[in-house]
């Protein structure tokens, strides 16, 4: 079976995608930045798939050296790794250069190495953030000239690098765009927007719900649909929304939470006017801002159609998450 890299294998989802495609019979290198990583990784992923053709290699998307080597004898490549951050971080750049400058080195290294197709995670944030109330789909860009926060400006920016750089290649370049992630991690430290709120949320550290409504997506639904877009005729050239198309409020999250137990999770909503004030010192808060208030219906046809894909209902997803969180 075919040579797989995977990029970001540490985190969240490139665990998730990292043990599908072993339960599929590939065999998977994952990148690193770090020796110390490797073990914790293995053993989260040893819970729900074999572990017998994982290897890792150490590169790091702001190096050159390592890249070439990783690739050697693979045939795709998953390139997943990049943080979901809400938080504004104190300069933009922290987010953009890391995005930008690890897209553009991984479809350079990817070209080299003679790379068949290359899968992106991207995002939703790289569709909507900018715009208002209304319906989206894959040809839609977010307005990276209005005020939509480092993370979506990163992933609009580096998915952009993207497709540009294919333009002249034979790497065919397929891309998801999930929306918030939800669903059980594996068990490394994982560095998560969407852990670190299910967390905050049933321990009882989130006291008001914001108005923030976006699509959802499984992270167990999200592997597969990277792992059928890797292969899927029709899906090269392509970018897949990898949501629920009505969008799903963060109070239907903490009532789904509420009625399984979890009695600290919130009953408040907060006030647009707190947020804003709390956005002048809280990085988090800001982080919000471009989001409060405006609901996105997305159009996920393509991820249905081309891609098969069969979406878990969010309720089980949250369900297990804090689940998995509390044991």
């Amino acid at each position: 079976m075919e040579r797989v890299l995977v990029t970001g294998i540490t985190g969240y989802i490139g665990q998730h995608c990292a043990a599908e495609l072993l339960r599929q019979g590939y065999e998977v290198i994952g990148t690193i930045r770090s020796r110390s990583k490797a073990e914790a990784t293995r053993i989260a992923i040893s819970q729900v798939a074999p572990t017998d053709k994982l290897s890792v290699r150490e590169a790091d998307l702001l190096s050159d050296s390592g890249w070439i080597e990783a690739l050697k004898g693979c045939t795709f490549v998953l390139h997943i790794a990049s943080p979901f951050l809400l938080a504004e971080p104190k300069d933009e750049k922290e987010l953009i250069i890391p995005a930008v400058e690890g897209t553009k080195r991984v479809i350079s290294a990817a070209q080299k190495a003679g790379i068949k197709r290359l899968v992106l995670t991207s995002s939703i944030f790289a569709i909507i953030a900018g715009k208002g109330t209304g319906k989206y789909g894959p040809s839609d860009w977010s307005d990276t000239d209005a005020n939509i926060g480092a993370y979506a400006k990163s992933k609009t920016l580096a998915e952009r690098v993207a497709w540009e750089a294919v333009k002249t290649s034979n790497l065919e370049l397929t891309v998801i765009n999930p929306g918030a992630v939800f669903g059980p991690s594996l068990g490394a430290k994982i560095d998560g927007q969407s852990v670190t709120m299910m967390t905050d949320m049933i321990a009882g550290k989130v006291p008001m719900i914001p108005d923030i409504a976006m699509g959802m997506v499984d992270v167990r639904d999200l592997a597969k649909l990277h792992v059928s877009a890797m292969t899927a005729s029709g899906a090269a050239g392509k970018r897949f929304i990898a949501c629920t198309a009505e969008p799903v409020e963060m109070a239907t999250l903490a009532k789904v939470l509420r009625e399984a137990g979890y009695t600290k999770a919130p009953t408040l909503k907060a006030p647009t006017f707190l947020l804003k004030l709390m956005s002048l010192v809280d990085r988090e808060a800001k982080g919000m801002m471009p989001f409060i208030g405006k609901k996105a219906v997305l159009d996920n046809s393509a991820a249905l159609n081309v891609l098969h894909w069969k979406p878990t209902p969010m309720a089980n997803s949250f369900k297990e998450m804090a689940e998995a969180i509390s044991r």
